[in-house]
């Protein structure tokens, strides 16, 4: 056992270590500037059939030359992108259904599943609208019906601004913005179905995924990436800690504490009741999964084949989630006396949500410091929310919404000049005073307002209708059956029971 806490203390010590040494790293990192060719001049008379091989310069000005090559390496780049970020709807769908009990896996798989095909129609039909078209800093109030209004050609207009013009919103065509726009509204809705997992009913969570795509997630888009009030107050949320992480944490939040705990989580003298996940293995693939999705998520909202800027991205992307992993599996150990595969499991995705806003304008070094930050605080806020009985069986209100709102925040504390063209916007651990940050927390709380309000508003009517929560018979026989008549394992299940301990691992 002594040797055991050896271990953990060494780790700890070396992790405090190394994030003070990153951040004194971190501040004094500069660019590094492209090197300067020599004169032709100078070149020896000898080595100019060499000189003639050496290739020209992948420059801006070459690429604006190239015209509509250009727009086509950013279309099919964008694209493959928003593939990827499609592809982790397969991650969500693995991680939660393997954090919860085998009896409710149908259930869990047919959300994760509809999800997206209620997305996709509620988003085409007034969702993008909402938040791109021109209208007040609000929302929308031009194209709202089927991108129908001022542009509905293939090439894009004024009427689908976004606020990142210098990363090149207005180069790509319509169709492909709105497909990339559509899988990051899904992604939003997919964040709700685990922390109301196991209890709620299947067409209480269909009815509200369309109340969040079609109305919540855009109009809080338009704030942020359409050039609304935030926009204009100077927040940025590059790839969606907050629009689109702290939007599915939020309703997450509210409908679980709507729904109540599941029963025989809590015991009525205070004891918390573990209720373990039918398959760690289908978790950690699905953790996987979204790993390698969100190299679409983050250097894909450049939405433009940015040479400059996407290696960079995936890098500050894959070192903070190796980060959160790290720091989570410490914390694990310290806390609960093992390193815990599902802390680590959400600690590599707290990384990713953190990062998720401020990949772009952050260095490297940044970077592993908000992914470890990151661990630290889905550790501390899974056992917090445990305590407060909110129950979230997967750990998307601590991974969504609170390293959505850090990541956000880490914007104002570690973002550079070089990193954010067009601004002149340092990061507080940068010299540039309190200005973004402050527009960083405003974004936070008014976001927060007003999908707390309207989640309240939407879970009430549905309760109030259709009803939230399935009967207790039928939580405790399991959802599979009752909801939608079939068993995810037959061969291995009963009614009412989780898979049989001789086919437990």
């Amino acid at each position: 056992m002594n040797s055991k806490k050896s271990v953990v203390a060494c780790l700890s010590v070396l992790m405090i270590a190394g994030v003070l040494s990153l951040a004194s790293f971190s501040a004094t990192q500069e660019v590094p500037s492209a090197p300067t060719p020599a004169p032709a001049e100078q070149a020896p008379a000898a080595d100019a059939k060499a000189a003639a091989k050496v290739p020209v310069p992948f420059t801006q000005e070459l690429l604006d030359q190239l015209g509509g090559a250009k727009v086509a390496m950013d279309t099919v780049w964008t694209l493959m992108a928003a593939f990827l970020v499609f592809f982790m709807n397969l991650g969500f769908a693995m991680v939660e259904t393997g954090f919860c009990r085998a009896k409710n896996s149908v259930t869990i798989l047919a959300k994760n599943f509809i999800v997206f095909a209620v997305s996709s129609i509620a988003f085409l039909v007034l969702g993008f609208g909402l938040m791109f078209g021109d209208g007040n800093p609000f929302f929308g109030t031009e194209g709202l019906w089927f991108l129908g209004g001022a542009d509905s050609s293939p090439a894009t207009g004024d009427a689908y601004k976004g606020v990142y013009s210098a990363l090149n919103w207005t180069g790509t065509p319509l169709w492909t913005k709105f497909f990339f726009q559509l899988v990051f509204a899904g992604t939003a809705a997919t964040i709700v179905s685990g922390a109301v997992a196991e209890r709620i009913k299947f067409g209480a969570f269909y009815i509200f995924s369309v109340l969040m795509v079609a109305i919540i997630y855009p109009v809080v888009g338009h704030w942020i990436w359409g050039g609304g009030w935030l926009a204009k107050l100077g927040m940025f949320d590059f790839a969606g800690s907050t629009q689109v992480h702290s939007i599915g944490g939020w309703a997450a939040l509210t409908g679980a504490m709507m729904l109540g705990p599941r029963i025989g989580k809590y015991g009525k003298d205070g004891r918390i009741s573990p209720i373990p996940g039918h398959s760690i293995a289908l978790a950690t693939l699905g953790t996987f999964v979204l790993w390698f999705g969100w190299f679409g998520f983050n250097p894909g909202s450049t939405m433009a084949a940015d040479f400059g800027a996407i290696g960079r991205i995936a890098v500050t992307t894959n070192t903070a989630a190796a980060g959160g992993a790290v720091a989570a599996s410490i914390m694990a150990w310290v806390f609960l006396g093992k390193p815990d595969l599902t802390m680590i499991l959400n600690g590599s995705l707290a990384g990713l949500v953190a990062i998720t806003a401020p990949c772009a304008f952050v260095s490297v070094p940044s970077s592993l410091i908000i992914g470890l930050a990151a661990g630290v605080l889905v550790v501390l806020s899974v056992l917090f929310f445990d305590r407060a009985k909110v129950d979230d069986p997967v750990g998307a209100i601590s991974v969504h919404l609170v390293c959505g709102v850090f990541g956000t925040l880490t914007v104002g504390l570690f973002a550079q000049d070089q990193f954010m063209p067009g601004t002149t916007g340092n990061g507080l651990f940068f010299g540039g005073g309190l200005k973004l940050f402050l527009a960083q927390l405003a974004g936070v709380v008014g976001v927060g307002i007003f999908v707390v309000v309207s989640s309240l508003i939407f879970w009430s009517a549905i309760k109030n209708t259709v009803g939230l929560r399935v009967p207790p018979e039928e939580e405790i026989e399991g959802l599979d059956l009752g909801e939608h008549g079939i068993m995810a394992y037959p061969e291995f299940q009963r009614p009412g029971e989780s898979l049989p301990a001789e086919h437990r691992s």
